[in-house]
């Protein structure tokens, strides 16, 4: 794959709004398990909070879809794959991001939860200003080495 395609993907990928229109994928294979991922959002979405006896369920598939996502994202970075297989990469990537964000939302009930993922947000949102503004950022939103 050429360097601007790579570039483009990683953008893509890592553009805040990557996910506004994103389906969430109806099944997904996580470390060689298939999943269905939407029905199990949408069983956890459609009560109002997420039950004691859940939780740890929720915040163990939070988990496995993080690091599902990091998996798919390093072979793009590292110029592993062809442009193809990176596009499909960065498909899935965004339909993990989708289910995520569909998951981190039911802890909006928690002011406290809600608080550090506000913090963490801005803290984001300012390194990211800081690397534009002084000219550190890769272009297409790979790695950055300071």
């Amino acid at each position: 794959m050429k360097e601007y395609e790579r570039k483009g993907l990683l953008e893509r990928v890592n553009r805040e709004a990557a996910t506004v229109g994103a389906d969430i994928p109806e099944e997904i294979e996580v470390q060689g398990e298939p999943i269905d991922l939407r029905s199990f959002v949408f069983e956890i979405k459609r009560r109002d909070s997420v039950p004691p006896g859940e939780r740890e369920r929720v915040e163990q598939a939070k988990r496995n879809l993080r690091r599902e996502r990091l998996e798919r994202l390093e072979p793009i970075e590292d110029n592993e794959v062809s442009y193809a297989e990176g596009e499909a990469l960065a498909a899935s990537i965004i339909g993990i991001d989708r289910a995520l964000e569909a998951l981190e939302g039911l802890d909006a009930a928690d002011p406290e939860t809600e608080a550090r993922r506000q913090e963490t947000a801005d803290r984001k949102r300012w390194m990211n200003f800081l690397k534009k503004a002084l000219g550190r950022e890769d272009a297409g939103g790979g790695r950055t080495r300071f």
